[in-house]
């Protein structure tokens, strides 16, 4: 499959293996889209199983809903949903990056029977996240999300030539992979209007039905941090587990920072293999 539909927006999805195998979907964070997994996509391809990474609601550009509002995790989730429906509506496997991973503990906690496994990539459960915030130096390291609360303000920013490329370096990634990134966002549509949609997801926060989603996650969860993420605490990823309730495994990535699929695909990739096969 190519795409799918909800609620008259239509997402693309990039697809690898066998249409028979079971699936995993890969979810994106920001500012990426579907072709950051394309490393860790093959090697679970190569495995047998059906891989399914969609560009995202604000991301894909039949999918950029005005407002914030159609931006909540559970409209987020619901679209994963959706996509699970499409490729058959069994329980899936779902792995998701940065704000990514948020969707797919969201998806886990708030619709359990249609997860077989989880795995978060550098971002934790959003309650530990939050909980963290005012007890470690997350906020600090969060100072971004303040300022993407002013519209227009970081689109305009970001937009301008070489300035997101330049900012992703600054949280780790190399140049190669930063210039990579600006390229895949301004090919859905435009750079600006890709990231106006992005963004809308940090400014949608505040209007989730179930602020700070204290919703713990009953099925089985692989949580992936890294030691050099420039992004996310330490405390917050340990924190992740006091919000699992079935079995739960944390590996930390020496070495590694926020960009855990870019610069250790393997190593993800074999992590996410243990834990499905499970």
């Amino acid at each position: 499959m190519d795409s799918f539909t909800r609620d008259g927006l239509h997402f693309g999805v990039t697809e690898y293996g066998p249409s028979d195998g079971p699936i995993v979907l890969l979810l994106h964070g920001f500012p990426q889209t579907s072709a950051s997994w394309g490393p860790v996509a093959r090697r679970l391809a190569a495995a047998g199983y059906r891989v399914l990474a969609p560009d995202q609601r604000g991301y894909s550009p039949g999918a950029r809903p005005s407002g914030r509002r159609p931006y909540r995790v559970e409209e987020l989730a619901a679209d994963v949903v959706a996509l699970a429906d499409a490729a058959g509506g069994g329980p899936v496997h779902v792995v998701g990056h940065d704000w990514g991973a948020i969707v797919a503990w969201a998806l886990a906690a708030l619709h359990p029977e249609r997860v077989t496994t989880v795995t978060g990539v550098s971002v934790p459960h959003p309650a530990a996240f939050f909980r963290a915030m005012t007890r470690s130096r997350q906020a600090l390291l969060s100072w971004y999300t303040y300022a993407f609360q002013v519209p227009g303000l970081a689109e305009r920013y970001l937009a301008r030539p070489g300035a997101l490329a330049a900012t992703l370096q600054r949280i780790g990634q190399t140049p190669e992979r930063a210039r990579r990134d600006e390229a895949a966002l301004a090919a859905l549509g435009g750079l600006r209007p890709a990231l106006a949609g992005g963004i809308a997801w940090y400014r949608a926060a505040p209007l989730w039905q179930h602020p700070g989603l204290p919703v713990p996650v009953e099925v089985p969860a692989l949580m992936v941090g890294s030691d050099g993420d420039a992004a996310v605490s330490l405390e917050a990823v340990h924190g992740n587990g006091a919000w699992m309730r079935g079995p739960y495994r944390l590996e930390v990535l020496p070495g590694v920072s926020h960009w855990i699929p870019d610069e250790a695909p393997d190593r993800l990739a074999d992590l996410v293999l243990e834990h499905v096969a499970k």
